[in-house]
């Protein structure tokens, strides 16, 4: 069956669309013909706003076969739904029919009935006269109802039929190829719409499955993280030499900073960017956590977000955490006293990050361009990487370190 079935014109040959036998009981005089055509583009109308609306499959169903029996003037319209295990539909949405006939009623979908000849031609069938028809066979459930003639169109998707649109009526007349035109296009839209609502689902269980497998992913970098740090720090205990063990130290304590800045980055809901401001909060409440006795304070813009990437936001933390820790270990000698203030501040296209002291001071001839320690050297490092300017000024008491770099993404006001 050709996938675009539903958007092809009505096909009209005489094993599917049966000859009049005579004229409608109640022609319709040029005028009505033409209000009855206004009519129906009204309903189509219609129906396109509530397929564009986003209703239930449910609902959609159920106003498609209430308008599209008002447009063909019917007292009878039922969608079914294709069955293929069993080969047969199901009656999923209708009006007029019996109160158990709407999800419990079937129809046969073989080739010798109405409903089963349109899904696997493709083609619309008319059966104006069903008390003698003899091109197919009358379903039991019409028979009930006193159905004296009967239209039906295919529900195409866009890779395989949902089922059929069928509108009925027990009154004399006669379908014409309007009526069909109309029917086709009112399946029409409701195919398409459940197609995208098919593609929507696949698209939310895609993005789904993709946030488990990252939350998964996470949890394994953070559980390999401290792994690792973990195992610095025990060798750090076994070893006697003093020097040996304070790098080993300082190295777990990076490592568990690297996590830490992990851990902030990928909670949030995109992956590309990240509030800078929310981000570094984080991370100085890590560190003061980890910082007994010691006051880690951020300040940054209130009442906007300013936007990051994420490959520049883990520098700007690592940055953070090495100039925090060195305040405290080198500022506070003896731990009285100790509070760090970092501070975030836009600057016209600038980001200007503060990490300021009041503790003892840079010793004599410092000079941060030259520093060997590899703390130094990694502020240094993760300042070229941010294209920052990286600058001391030496307080009275303590030290400031201000690092200036382009803001590159955007700002923009705190949702409310």
């Amino acid at each position: 069956m050709s996938s675009d079935a539903h958007s092809k014109e009505p096909v009209f040959d005489p094993a599917v669309i049966e000859p009049p036998a005579g004229r409608r009981a109640e022609s319709l005089t040029g005028e009505q013909a033409l209000a009855l055509r206004l009519r129906q583009q009204e309903l189509l109308a219609k129906l396109g706003v509530l397929a564009l609306q986003g209703s239930t499959v449910k609902e959609l169903l159920e106003r498609a076969a209430r308008l599209t029996a008002e447009g063909l003037e019917a007292e009878f319209c039922k969608v079914m739904e294709y069955v293929p295990a069993q080969n047969c539909f199901v009656v999923r949405a209708g009006v007029g029919w019996d109160l158990d006939t709407v999800g419990k009623a079937t129809v046969g979908a073989d080739l010798e009935s109405p409903a089963g000849y349109a899904l696997h031609t493709g083609k619309p069938v008319i059966s104006n006269h069903l008390e003698r028809e003899q091109r197919f066979r009358t379903p039991q459930l019409l028979m009930r109802h006193g159905i004296r003639r009967a239209i039906n169109v295919i529900l195409q998707g866009d890779k395989s039929a949902f089922g059929v649109l069928e509108v009925d009526s027990r009154s004399p007349g006669e379908f014409t190829a309007h009526d069909l035109a109309f029917l086709q296009g009112a399946a029409n839209i409701v195919g398409m719409a459940m197609e995208r609502q098919r593609i929507e689902r696949d698209l939310l269980a895609a993005a789904e499955r993709h946030r488990l497998l990252l939350d998964e992913l996470n949890h394994r970098v953070k559980n390999s993280l401290q792994i690792a740090a973990a195992t610095l720090e025990l060798q750090a205990s076994s070893t006697d030499d003093e020097t040996l063990r304070r790098a080993l130290t300082e190295a777990s304590g990076r490592i568990v900073a690297i996590g830490r800045a992990h851990e902030g980055l990928y909670r949030g809901e995109t992956v590309a960017t990240i509030d800078l401001s929310s981000y570094l909060r984080e991370v100085c409440h890590g560190l003061e956590t980890s910082a007994v006795g010691c006051t880690v304070e951020l300040t940054a813009p209130a009442g906007r977000v300013l936007d990051i990437e994420t490959d520049r936001a883990v520098p700007v933390a690592l940055v953070v955490n090495e100039l925090v820790t060195n305040a405290i270990k080198y500022g506070y000698p003896g731990g009285v006293g100790c509070r760090v203030q970092v501070t975030l501040a836009l600057e016209g296209r600038d980001l200007v990050l503060s990490v300021r002291d009041d503790g003892v001071g840079l010793p004599p001839g410092f000079d941060v361009a030259k520093g060997r320690g590899l703390g130094m050297r990694m502020v240094r490092a993760f300042s070229r990487q941010l294209e920052a300017a990286l600058t001391v000024n030496r307080l009275s008491p303590g030290t400031e370190f201000v690092l200036r770099f382009p803001a590159r993404d955007g700002v923009r006001p705190l949702a409310p």
